[in-house]
């Protein structure tokens, strides 16, 4: 999820982007470590897009 999109979500899609990709990224740490998974970078991706959810909803708290 690229940084435009990000900005063009609300603050309540933001939060619940937050909960679904939070679940998607222990869904797929719990997998990768029960049995390699087939691409382990995508561990990775999941985590930078959560981090930039966060961060988008922290600035906007911020200027509030």
């Amino acid at each position: 999820m690229k940084q435009v999109v990000v900005r063009d979500l609300t603050n309540e899609e933001l939060k619940d982007k937050i909960k679904e990709e939070g679940a998607n990224l222990t869904k797929i740490k719990f997998s990768h470590a029960i049995s390699p998974i087939e691409n382990p970078m995508r561990i990775r991706d999941v985590r930078k897009v959560v981090a930039r959810l966060k961060t988008e909803l922290r600035k906007r708290e911020l200027s509030k």
